[in-house]
């Protein structure tokens, strides 16, 4: 029977994938409170449906920096999808262009950007920025040039967090599968971050921008301070994340965080979350904190665990049934109906 939910894809994927590749997919940082937290902090808001509202007809279609998407979904930066599935990268590019989203294409790939290009989905590249600024001045080139529409700067990696299931497992890239931004044969995570500065300032949001010619999105952002320092610096978006919960354990789940983000903002510019996301009606809790969009990341990974290309469509499509008929059943036709008043915390 064809998977209904994320979450009987993710129990199909844990018994698909090889162990180490599925430590590295599902872990965590340390404890791995934070990963756990960021499901558990959806069921502490409750939404609020409003009653006798007109809800025929209703549309997940929204913008998120000026491109209409079909859904409030987009689909986040994940390193080495072809471990995961020989579809890989592009399989998962030709899901989110299938679903109308944009998919967001990681530094870590085993795909290139120009076969990411090939698929006509609308793209973001995450970046890692290397520490050979010429490397990296070419980078941006080639994301200009392969019609990339946004660099995402990945804020909160400056170095890898501990991630003891990939310690215990000794996981390493295999040999088959290329990393365009990795020179050695079977990286492991740790030493391809090896490759990165970690000396990135506010000021680099404002040059990439610059030099780049592209909206930059920081993502990382989990407190007001940094948010408006974001605003200041020139970012076109921000992203609350915490990186699936892979990098400092023990902050903050992300939609706790959403809120103060968010005033932080004050509309100045736009915000996104990753982060939890499992079902529809959490995309409608995050709408309804703030967030113009969010980002999902493992649960579109589950999908082409189990079914390639064709598994993360159907991920896709069911987050979007999920989200329009939550949308309907709060009392809201369209995403940009959605507001503060259709959420609130949970009674204990």
């Amino acid at each position: 029977m064809e998977p209904l939910n994320v979450f009987e894809y993710e129990e199909l994927a844990a018994h698909s994938l090889e162990a180490g590749a599925h430590a590295y997919f599902a872990g965590g940082a340390n404890d791995e409170q934070t990963l756990h937290d960021n499901v558990e902090a959806f069921r502490r808001w409750q939404l609020r449906p409003r009653v006798l509202v007109d809800v025929a007809d209703p549309s997940t279609t929204t913008t998120v920096l000026g491109r209409e998407v079909a859904l409030p979904v987009l689909v986040a930066p994940m390193a080495f999808q072809r471990v995961a599935h020989p579809d890989g990268e592009v399989g998962m590019a030709r899901a989110a262009a299938a679903a109308g989203t944009i998919m967001c294409l990681s530094t870590l790939a085993t795909a290139s950007r120009a076969e990411i290009a090939a698929t006509g989905v609308g793209r973001w590249f995450q970046f890692y920025v290397p520490r050979d600024t010429g490397y990296a001045a070419e980078i941006v080139a080639d994301v200009r040039e392969n019609g990339f529409e946004a660099l995402v700067l990945t804020a909160d990696t400056p170095v890898l967090g501990r991630r003891e299931r990939d310690l215990r497992t000794g996981f390493a890239i295999p040999a088959e599968f290329q990393v365009a931004a990795v020179s050695h044969d079977r990286p492991t995570p740790m030493s391809a971050f090896g490759h990165m500065t970690a000396s990135l300032t506010w000021k680099d949001v404002e040059r990439l921008s610059s030099e780049s010619g592209l909206p930059v999105v920081v993502k990382g952002v989990l407190t007001a301070e940094d948010a408006r320092l974001a605003c200041e610096h020139g970012a076109a978006a921000v992203v609350v994340s915490n990186h699936g919960g892979r990098q400092l354990d023990g902050v903050a789940a992300t939609i706790d965080a959403l809120s103060e983000v968010v005033e932080a903002v004050d509309g100045r510019i736009e915000v996104l979350l990753d982060g939890g996301i499992r079902r529809g009606t959490d995309v409608v809790k995050a709408l309804a904190l703030g967030a113009r969009a969010v980002l999902v990341g493992r649960p579109a990974l589950w999908g082409l665990v189990v079914g390639g290309e064709a598994g993360a469509r159907h991920v896709l499509a069911l987050l979007q049934a999920e989200t329009e008929l939550a949308l309907q059943l709060v009392g809201c036709r369209t995403p940009a109906d959605v507001t503060r008043a259709h959420v609130g915390a949970a009674r204990v």
